[in-house]
């Protein structure tokens, strides 16, 4: 007879395994321990098949078959108890070296005992099998076999593998059973009906729900290596307790090694709330701090649930465990230790923007004067959120804060480029990298989530590594509803702080996540925006270009075809063997890809996206697909329409991909390819990659928050993207699925860039110089190979013609944007029709050709701005236009700037010629061969100029404005009006910013009294006034400095420098940072501000009654002094006088 007898009949196999637990109980318990939790799992996967309420969980190990939610929620807390008691004992008996006693089988058989009964008790189908409520486990049926031998546990292992083999084999036969969906429909249907019936009786049986809570909480102590061997560890006496005889019992007393008590745990064996034993485990407490001086910290518990209380600190909170000994002994240490936050100064080496400072202090405030243990931050993407929370960090742990960190993201590539931020701007802090490393100790670990769920469930030794105290500060990278549903166990299982960090705007974060952090909706710790940020220069803003592809947005209709398309349509295998009528929307670039539509997107990127390298190449691009399947269709067309680029142009970069992390690398790296990343998910979100200037939504995005991250990938900062000196200002967004439409986004729209590339602009001035030959050459000229251009005109305008055909004939007739023009490529691929170009086939040429692209391999970026600088003084020589000096002048920097380095053998060898550059003598009478000449000799020179000298090669070349003027309508009078004089001027200054002295008013540096007479000569010769315009502007704004710093404003980073040494080592709190940023947006704005305007809004909004109210008067008075000498510094001596 045994006790699991009622499992026979409708259940052999659970009967089975639960036999042998119960055979080797009492005589080798390790073996029992094994079947027992091979019935567990058994029992559980047949528990998911059957039961309909059940979710299959992703984690299918026994841990994750356990804490399912649906599972908990349909088995209650005691049976949950019992299965983790269960797996916890039976785990340390199978996976461990250690002893295993009878003890301990004979607790894990009975809790298995008692989990096999509900299941019968629950599903059994027969009503008359049902086992009686009064069935309880019976000792004496457990048997005594004298025979069985000991299995040891290599034994178990390898008897595990056997069994494991052949369970794989039936599941893998069953799986091949096709009426496996039937079989499973048809016994859920059996199961509920059974489950519906047995549950209309009542279920009286004794679970031993007592037993289960004690042994749950001894589990739970063990997990956190309290061992309770020694006889004070338990029923600890102790006296002055304030009710009856002052005489008490504490359950639990865990001891530090100095013996003194780090914590106390009342137990309450009962079904009522947890929180019964609140009040005695605090009069417990406080008894042992009269004892022993030291207060211990309080647990109380139901074994079911578990409650904290740091009663000099924190109100009560639940737990999912206990603290060891040295993180109980971290807690009782920091009473002292902890230093006040704020005191304390931000580490202004990791973070230097006021945003961060102010979320920093906004975090801390939080935690240190409102007692709160969660913050929500949003930031927006690219606003350096990895690097608010590294200065948190490091704030935290030098005032003893916290110890060790958690930081989790949501992918490896997230989780590495977090890893490498910590290494580098916190190198004192061991950092690692959970993804790779599961067995070294630090102070900050990086993860992604699946990661952390993992190792949350191991132990060693029957001890978790990582208990719910491990630590002190957990961090959520992009903390948003997806997080919150799938991990929402592993913030609730650590007992730390916790920030979270989101790009999703305020009002689009879901109200689950505002309650995860216990905050109202809408109202995170602290929120800075997009907007803010381009605003505040220090993000770029995107430029949408909305491409509408008709059938992208209808899809296709049979019946709307051409008579040719029929036919191609009737051919194509459409796998089912039914030809449909029509293919709709959402089923292209799903089950249905078009080439053309592709390609046209291609050509549209191609054609109008931001360039970079003088415009010869797309910049960093990253396309949006669908699925992986629609990306290895964009590929394949990319590759088909740009073959010269050899397939490493553009690159698949998706979850799928082999060695994805090395693409994300090499398209992070701004000269490397790939630079175009063809992504699925991967790197829509978290990658980091400043040079990205173009964006292409191929697919329709449903989802605010991950629309708001996808755009996030463009608005990082470049300084010098274009050239030295010429950053990267915003990015574009092709969007050819409707997404800015359906979120309602209404960013700057435009077509996309149509400025020709360097490329190209060479190409026009070739074509336009041998134009200009042709007209100077006879009409007979022959070609010659033999022919110089470096000593006659004639050889140098057929070295251009050549050079010309070469681009040419390289331009592959098949490529989606050179098609169109095939009939005049075709033209000029002969050599012939070069030998004379009319000023029509020139025009022709230069409007058609110059932009298409071409296998040939160009020279770099530097030598190219050189040729075009020379071939413009070569047209300037020929066709005078008034820039032919500025060039000159252009040219003699470069050779000047090359004399410097001498030092370098191939400047050396060419010194002589740079000399006679650099001087004038040399520019008299010079000769369209002698400019080639110097050409050709000087230009791979040119990329040796010191960087910060080189500005002067990368001019922009904006010729086509050369003066605005503003045209006064007819019949108004053009007498003096002081406001249409101030819009006349800041038209002219917008053009007019790089001159000195409005640099200086920008920078805050002081005007002289040269720069001011600079700048009344500037206004006056520019014609946007006259002589009493200017003096009324300087009579309404105390000067004319003062009036110009009023139209250009202040540089943002003058006036940040201006308040530089007024923040320098100061803990001022996240309103007085506040504060200060108002004023530096002013300035920025205005140029001046007068200090009254401190008690005006939008100040007063923050300091109701005047900055006296968060700054101390001596600081009020630095403020004013601050304004004061950014006004004087716009101020000439001459002209406050």
């Amino acid at each position: 007879m045994s006790n699991f007898a009622f499992l026979r009949a409708e259940w052999p196999e659970l009967f089975a395994e639960a036999e042998q637990a119960e055979l080797n109980a009492a005589v080798n318990p390790r073996t029992a321990c094994f079947y027992a939790r091979r019935c567990l799992e058994h029992a559980l996967k047949w528990l998911y098949r059957a039961d309909r309420v059940l979710r299959e969980p992703s984690d299918k190990r026994l841990v994750g078959l356990i804490t399912e939610p649906t599972m908990k929620n349909l088995v209650g807390p005691t049976l949950t108890a019992k299965m983790q008691i269960i797996r916890v004992k039976t785990n340390k008996a199978v996976h461990e070296n250690g002893p295993v006693t009878a003890q301990v089988a004979d607790q894990v058989v009975r809790e298995l005992f008692h989990l096999t009964y509900w299941i019968a008790r629950t599903y059994t189908r027969d009503a008359s099998a049902i086992p009686p409520d009064a069935l309880a486990f019976d000792p004496a049926l457990v048997p005594h076999p004298a025979d069985l031998r000991t299995q040891s546990r290599a034994e178990i292992r390898a008897l595990d593998e056997q069994l494991a083999a052949r369970d794989a084999a039936l599941a893998e036969a069953e799986a091949a059973n096709v009426d496996l969906d039937a079989q499973i429909a048809a016994l859920r249907a059996q199961i509920t009906a059974a489950k519906a019936a047995n549950a209309a009786r009542p279920d009286h049986h004794d679970y031993n729900e007592q037993e289960t809570r004690d042994r749950y909480t001894d589990v739970l102590l063990g997990e956190a290596g309290w061992p309770l061997d020694q006889k004070r560890d338990r029923e600890f006496p102790v006296s002055g307790l304030p009710r009856g005889s002052g005489n008490g019992q504490v359950d639990y007393v865990l001891w530090g090694t100095d013996d003194r008590p780090l914590a106390v745990v009342e137990a309450k064996r009962t079904r009522r709330d947890a929180l019964v034993g609140q009040q005695q485990a605090k009069e417990y407490a406080d008894a042992l701090e009269a004892t022993y001086g030291q207060r211990p910290v309080i647990f109380y518990t139901n074994g079911y649930e578990t409650w904290l209380w740091e009663d000099d600190r924190y109100p009560p909170r639940p737990v999912q465990g206990f603290y060891t000994r040295d993180e109980l002994q971290l807690l009782v240490q920091r009473r002292t230790s902890r230093r006040r936050l704020a005191e304390l100064t931000i580490d202004g080496n990791i973070v230097e923007r006021h945003y961060q400072q102010r979320a920093i202090r906004r975090i801390a405030e939080t935690f240190e004067g409102d007692a709160q243990r969660k913050a929500l931050v949003v930031m927006a993407t690219g606003a350096g959120k990895t690097r608010t929370v590294i200065a948190l960090v490091e704030l935290l742990m030098r005032a003893n804060w916290v110890k060790r960190v958690l930081f989790l993201a949501d992918r490896v590539a997230l989780v590495d480029q977090a890893a490498r931020a910590f290494k580098e701007h916190l190198p004192h802090a061991t950092t690692v990298k959970l993804t790779d490393d599961k067995v070294s100790e630090g102070r900050v670990y990086v993860s992604t989530y699946p990661t952390m769920l993992g190792l949350i469930n191991q132990t060693d030794g029957g001890r978790r590594r990582f208990g719910p105290g491990h630590f002190d500060l957990v961090v959520i990278d992009e903390a948003h509803r997806s997080v919150y549903q799938k991990y929402r166990a592993i913030f609730s299982y650590f007992d730390s702080l916790l920030v979270g960090l989101t790009a999703t705007p305020k009002d689009e974060v879901d109200r689950n996540t505002y309650g995860l952090f216990d905050l109202a909706d809408g109202v995170p710790t602290d929120a800075y925006t997009l907007e803010e940020a381009v605003e505040e220069k220090y993000l770029v803003p995107p430029r949408a270009v909305a491409v509408d592809l008709r059938i992208q947005r209808t899809g296709l209709r049979y019946d709307e075809l051409s008579e040719a398309e029929k036919d191609e349509w009737d051919a194509l295998e459409w796998g089912d063997g039914d030809v449909p009528d029509e293919v709709t929307a959402d089923e292209v670039n799903s089950k249905f890809f078009n080439a053309d539509t592709v390609d046209k997107v291609l050509e549209y990127l191609m054609t109008r996206g931001h360039r970079v390298a003088g415009g010869d190449r797309i910049g960093k691009t990253i396309i949006f697909a669908k699925n992986n399947r629609h990306a290895k269709f964009i590929a394949e067309r990319f590759d088909a329409n740009y073959p010269h680029y050899r397939g490493q142009f553009a690159r698949i970069i998706t979850h799928q991909i082999v060695g994805a992390q090395g693409l994300i690398d090499s398209f992070s790296n701004p000269d490397r390819q790939p630079h175009i990343a063809i992504s699925v998910d991967m790197l829509d979100t978290g990658i980091d990659v400043p040079d990205v200037i173009n964006l292409v939504f191929f697919k329709n995005v449903r989802s605010k928050t991950k629309f708001a991250q996808m755009l996030g990938r463009g608005t990082r900062l470049r300084p010098d993207l274009y050239a030295p000196g010429v950053d990267k200002k915003d990015f574009f967004v092709f969007d050819f699925c409707g997404n800015f439409e359906y979120f309602g986004q209404n960013p700057p729209t435009t077509q996309g860039s149509l400025s020709p590339s360097l490329t190209e602009r060479l190409f026009k001035a070739k074509v336009e110089l041998v134009n200009q030959l042709d007209q100077r050459c006879p009409a007979d000229a022959p070609a010659s190979d033999a022919a110089d251009g470096t000593h006659t005109e004639a050889g140098l305008r057929w070295d251009l013609a050549r050079e010309l055909h070469r681009r040419v004939r390289a331009m592959r007739l098949d490529n989606i944007v050179v098609r169109p023009h095939r009939r005049l490529v075709e033209y000029f691929v002969d050599f012939e029709n070069w030998h004379r170009l009319s000023p029509e086939v020139s025009a022709q040429l230069a409007t058609e050709l110059a932009g298409l692209p071409s296998e040939v391999r160009d020279d770099g970026e530097e030598a190219k701005r050189f040729d075009l600088l020379i071939l413009r003084l070569q047209l300037g020589l020929l066709v005078p236009d008034g820039r032919f000096n500025r060039h000159r002048t252009e040219v003699q920097e470069i050779a000047a700037a090359l004399l410097e380095q001498t030092t370098i053998p191939a400047i050396r060898e060419r010194v002589t010629l740079l000399d006679e550059v650099a001087g004038d003598e040399w520019w008299q009478d010079v000769t369209l061969p002698m400019l080639e000449l110097a050409r050709r000799r000087i230009r791979d020179l040119v990329r040796l100029v010191p960087k910060a000298r080189r500005a002067v090669v990368y001019t922009n070349f904006a010729d086509e404005i050369d003066q605005v003027v503003e045209m006064p309508f007819a019949g108004v009078s053009t007498g003096t009006d002081l406001d249409r004089f101030r819009e006349k001027v800041r038209v002219y200054l917008r053009t007019h910013e790089d001159h000195l002295a409005v640099q200086k008013l920008r920078r805050n540096r002081p005007l002289s009294g040269t720069d001011l007479a600079e700048l009344e000569r500037m206004l006056g010769e520019s014609g946007v006034g006259d002589k009493q315009d200017i003096d009324q502007a300087r009579r309404a704004s105390e000067g004319l400095g003062l009036f110009i710093r009023s139209m250009v404003g202040l540089d943002r980073e003058a006036a940040r420098e201006a308040f530089s040494e007024f923040l320098t080592g100061r803990a001022l709190n996240a309103a007085q940072l506040d504060f200060i940023n108002l004023i530096i947006n002013d300035l920025t704005a205005n140029g001046v501000m007068d200090p009254g305007r401190l008690y005006e809004s939008p100040f007063n909004a923050i300091a109701p009654h005047g900055p006296e109210v968060l700054f101390p008067s001596a600081d009020v008075d630095r403020l004013c002094a601050i304004l004061a000498v950014v006004k004087r510094n716009a101020m000439p001596a001459t002209e406050a006088a």
